[in-house]
């Protein structure tokens, strides 16, 4: 199993984090050469379906997800509880769990944990290059927090 965690600070409160973080299609405008699509009737809440389709054309695989936890925070305070999603990845490609946690933080600030513990199909593969793929992984999502970071800093109201 290949596994990173990354973190990051952002100026934006939880909620805010929370909303932006949820909102699965936004995903594919901080992920390059990705697409998410909602199979599910409801994009929010545990039993939410959706895919994200990494890749060009037909070199690519679907990453099909269900949320499988679903806790927002209690509040935007530093006391108030973090909130946490955690989604299962069944592909033909990836499989395991991604989750993250979104803290409140004192100045209307948060924190996002995000992590995952993969495989990959062959799973003799993920033995092989597990360490590579948590290094990218880190790498890919750290880039990825950083965009949605950019996105829910954004005074409302603009785009």
């Amino acid at each position: 199993m290949a596994r990173f965690d990354v973190s990051l600070d952002v100026r934006a409160p939880a909620s805010r984090v929370w909303a932006e973080l949820v909102d699965w299609r936004k995903h594919a405008d901080w992920a390059p050469l990705t697409s998410v699509r909602i199979t599910s009737a409801r994009p929010d809440g545990v039993g939410a379906v959706f895919v994200a389709r990494t890749g060009i054309g037909p070199l690519g695989f679907d990453d099909p997800m269900t949320v499988v936890r679903w806790e927002p925070p209690a509040g935007d305070a530093p006391d108030d509880a973090p909130g946490r999603c955690d989604v299962e990845k069944h592909g033909r490609v990836v499989h395991g769990r991604a989750w993250f946690v979104v803290t409140p933080l004192p100045g209307s600030r948060s924190r996002v944990v995000w992590s995952e513990d993969i495989t990959v199909s062959p799973h003799r593969l993920t033995r092989l290059t597990a360490p590579l793929l948590s290094v990218v992984g880190k790498v890919g999502f750290a880039r990825v927090l950083r965009a949605m970071a950019r996105e829910a800093e954004r005074p409302l109201g603009r785009a």
